[in-house]
């Protein structure tokens, strides 16, 4: 008889599985579920040297998966940038920027944030003035919160080599004044410029690699997918891996189009990083494309115009003139990457480009057949009526992130440029489910999401209020999901997007001993309590990386 390593029981365990929902216990044998059952039937097969752990009646279910998160640069932003928070005022960003740069040397860079779009008005003059009397001998460029615009200063603008003397940049804002000269805002495209000046080592993007793991085991996660992937945070993902330390499984979206760079990459490039940087526990299968930018800045694109707005005319807007990709372009580059054999996620935060991504998914549909890809609608804010349907007949997944479908620190933003109304079409979770589609969760952090805490978006999808209190009300309240159907989102929808069904986000024989122990039965929890749950042990391949 095969002895177990391991054997978990006296639990309940929420297996995800429908023909064992839940279990008492679960036996481990190099890392894998080796059966589950009841107390009795996993006892049998322990051995001399089976290690058993007792539950104590705690609650167990499949490690959470995390699919859109930029771990390494929300590691990098808690560990070396300024961060104030996504509620600070702009006083506070000013004194945080002050003390940075009186702890570095004359000329080094300060980057961080975050700032808000009604911040601007309390500015009283540009951006780049605001800066230039705050830290004038360096260079500063602070993010928006959805990290796809900056305020930068004079010393940053010369350094990115940006001046009224700079054409424009597609793709990009380069916010001028009425004289021409830039103001010191800087939107998608015309960000990477400064990007290119503030890059991080690998000894940093080592220190945030023990950070970030240790972080998401903290939370409950055993497996995340990176969604723009270039070398530098490859080499860094790779050399975690290599040194034994990556407690998670992982998928790593490869970037081929990024406002960051504004080059399209070919996919003999896209070919080699694979090759390279590809481990046991890295799949590198997949590639991401931005097709627009954020509502806040006007750059999501959006089949109907944003509310009136000083430069900003409703009556001429065109919902094609934020798309960062021409859709032919677009449609070929989805077919020849379905055709190398590349998961593509598309960025897209209006309907319009919702439906472009959709469309460039038929495109190679209709060119390659059906490839078997499950290609992916980064974010899916916004889906108009008409796109709905469309993701369960092309075999499309919609991805949600960040955690906006409850009230939070973006809502007023949101609200500001889009309106009251279009506010209760947003993040259509429950209508998504009902017509077919697959859905999965991710944070975007740090993009739009102070944390990481899956807790507290699987709490607001519950009823489409903040679990925290902080804020209140609720945003589109008939989206809200049924708790059976949004843990689908955390554990087996997120483990087939990774290439992992079968392996990952169920608890059964053959798939890897992921799971995550609660301080109670979620399944027994309101919303709020779901929100602040504490995780006790995270279980990845079969042995504790966390414990509260």
């Amino acid at each position: 008889m095969v002895h177990a390593d391991k054997v978990f029981t006296g639990g309940v365990i929420l297996t995800m599985n429908p023909r064992q929902p839940v279990v008492e216990a679960l036996a481990v044998k190099d890392g894998r579920v080796l059966a589950t059952g009841c107390d009795a039937e996993i006892d049998v097969l322990t051995g001399p040297g089976t290690q058993r752990v007792d539950l104590h009646g705690r609650f167990a279910m499949p490690g959470l998966i995390e699919s859109h998160t930029h771990a390494l640069w929300g590691a990098c932003r808690d560990l070396f940038q300024v961060y104030v928070g996504y509620t600070a005022t702009v006083d506070k960003l000013a004194d945080a920027i002050r003390q940075r740069a009186r702890s570095l040397s004359r000329g080094d860079w300060i980057t961080g944030g975050p700032w808000r779009l009604e911040m601007r008005a309390e500015l009283g003059m540009t951006p780049r003035a605001w800066l230039d009397q705050i830290a004038p001998e360096h260079p500063v460029a602070v993010a928006d919160t959805s990290q796809h615009a900056f305020w930068c200063n004079s010393a940053a603008l010369a350094q990115a080599g940006i001046n009224r003397d700079t054409p424009h940049i597609p793709g990009g804002v380069i916010e001028r004044d009425s004289a021409g000269e830039p103001t010191g805002m800087l939107a998608e495209t015309a960000g990477a410029p400064v990007r290119r000046c503030t890059t991080w080592t690998q000894s940093q993007l080592s220190q945030a690699s023990e950070y970030f793991i240790k972080y998401f085991n903290s939370l409950g996660y055993t497996g995340f997918k990176e969604p723009m992937a270039d070398e530098e945070a490859l080499t860094a993902y790779a050399a975690a891996s290599d040194k034994g330390h990556l407690s998670l499984n992982m998928a790593a979206h490869i970037t081929a189009f990024s406002p960051l760079t504004g080059t399209l990459a070919p996919i003999r490039e896209i070919d080699r990083l694979s090759a390279k940087y590809e481990r046991p526990g890295i799949r590198l299968g997949y590639a991401k494309l931005f097709l627009d930018g954020v509502a806040p800045a006007y750059t999501a694109s959006f089949l109907d115009p944003y509310l009136p707005a000083p430069g900003y005319d409703p009556d001429s807007h065109d919902p094609d003139a934020t798309l960062l990709m021409d859709p032919s372009t677009l449609n070929e580059t989805v077919t020849a990457l379905d055709a190398a054999g590349y998961v593509v996620k598309m960025h897209a935060v209006g309907d319009n480009a919702a439906r472009k991504g959709l469309d460039a998914i038929e495109a190679a549909r209709y060119a390659n057949g059906s490839s078997g890809l499950r290609h992916e609608i980064a974010h899916s804010t916004f889906i108009s009526d008409a796109d709905l349907f469309r993701f369960a007949e092309l075999g499309a997944v919609a991805e949600v992130s960040p955690k906006l479908w409850a009230p939070n620190s973006a809502t007023a933003s949101q609200r500001a440029v889009l309106g009251e109304e279009r506010l209760t079409r947003i993040h259509r979770i429950r209508s998504l489910i009902e017509a077919g589609a697959e859905v999965i969760f991710g944070t975007d952090w740090p993009a739009s999401a102070p944390d990481a805490n899956p807790w507290t978006g699987l709490a607001g999808m519950l009823d489409r209020k903040d679990p925290t209190g902080q804020y209140h009300g609720t945003i589109a309240p008939d989206q809200a999901i049924p708790l059976d159907a949004a843990l689908r989102l955390f554990t087996v929808n997120g483990a087939r997007a990774m290439g992992m069904a079968g392996e990952a986000g169920q608890l059964m024989a053959g798939a890897w001993a992921d799971m995550v122990v609660l301080s109670d039965d979620i399944r027994n929890m309101t919303p709020p309590e779901i929100g602040a749950i504490e995780v006790r042990q995270t279980i990845w391949h079969g042995q504790c990386v966390h414990e509260h």
